[in-house]
């Protein structure tokens, strides 16, 4: 006891240890039951079973407060068996299937112009960013420290908003954009204009763009006609997500706009502005990297299910 610092007690069951192993049962630690009795093999069906199902209670998902209350264990073995059978109640995963007759056309269509685009040619992913406001915190914020996030306040005050049309060129991945007061066809073909000064006259363009209204307008089939070297290629209903500039548009958001500070729609213009010319200075090119053929067989998957759900 006095050679080790350890008790009376310890000191007997080293001697037990090495009465009934010798030498080698004292090189390792005896294993221990656990002080928690296991739960019994159908716990874990159970709370599987009932987590997809719907809650007793007036809420939309299970929670392990509600799930220890009806099976009667801790909400750590029921976080436990959630780990283990890759189960997350709170979340929720949001989708939309398109429900556009000729989607499989109009998939094949985009996706060729992104992985073979046509020589001589200029793709570019056109869309709008509607709605950009211009919003200002109406306490300052504090920055971030060691220990502690930025920090920015709940409240905001309105100045305004404007909408940012965005060309995306395909094959050097550079960004012609305009700020614009207002989302109408009147925009949308003075933008056109915009596009038509910057790319050179020996090339063709096509333009990928989304079902909204304005790009079907009258008025912006008369300017297609006056402009023959212009071709459109619409994207399914529901599948903005094929639109390539949409991923410049979140970069722009979570990068820019969410934590921005904006006094006014001069502001906000300016900041978008330089935004796009810091983009301009390094850009990619696009790369399309998914099979068409499995978003296809998804698409139908997805058909097939909600059609037996109704």
């Amino acid at each position: 006891m006095r050679r080790t610092g350890k008790s009376k007690t310890c000191v007997w069951r080293w001697q037990e240890r090495f009465m009934a192993a010798g030498y080698d049962g004292l090189l390792h630690d005896k294993t221990r039951p656990s002080r928690i009795p296991p739960l019994g093999s159908g716990i874990a069906e159970r709370v599987v079973a009932l987590t997809r199902t719907e809650p007793p209670a007036e809420a939309t998902h299970w929670t392990s407060a509600m799930m220890t209350k009806v099976v009667d264990i801790s909400a750590s073995s029921v976080q436990r068996i959630w780990r283990a059978h890759g189960l997350q109640p709170h979340r929720a995963k949001q989708f939309k299937l398109s429900t556009d007759p000729r989607f499989v056309d109009k998939l094949r269509d985009v996706v060729g112009l992104y992985v073979d685009p046509p020589a001589h040619a200029v793709v570019l992913s056109v869309d709008e960013k509607s709605q950009i406001q211009a919003l200002d915190r109406t306490q300052p914020g504090l920055p971030i420290k060691n220990g502690r996030a930025g920090t920015m306040t709940h409240d905001y005050k309105r100045h305004g908003t404007t909408t940012l049309f965005a060309a995306l060129n395909v094959l050097d991945g550079t960004i012609i954009g305009r700020n614009m007061q207002r989302h109408r066809h009147q925009e949308f073909i003075r933008f056109l204009n915009a596009v038509e000064a910057q790319v050179p006259p020996q090339k063709q363009i096509h333009a990928i763009v989304d079902n909204y209204a304005t790009h079907k307008h009258p008025k912006v089939r008369q300017w297609l006609a006056r402009h023959p070297r212009w071709a459109f290629h619409f994207t399914p209903t529901s599948a903005s997500w094929l639109n390539a500039v949409e991923g410049f548009f979140a970069k722009l958001t979570k990068r820019r706009l969410k934590r921005g500070i904006f006094r006014s729609v001069v502001d906000l213009q300016a900041a978008i502005n330089r935004f796009v010319i810091e983009h301009n200075t390094e850009p990619k090119p696009f790369t399309w990297t998914a099979d068409p053929n499995k978003i296809i067989r998804a698409v139908r998957r997805g058909h097939q299910v909600l059609d037996s759900i109704h």
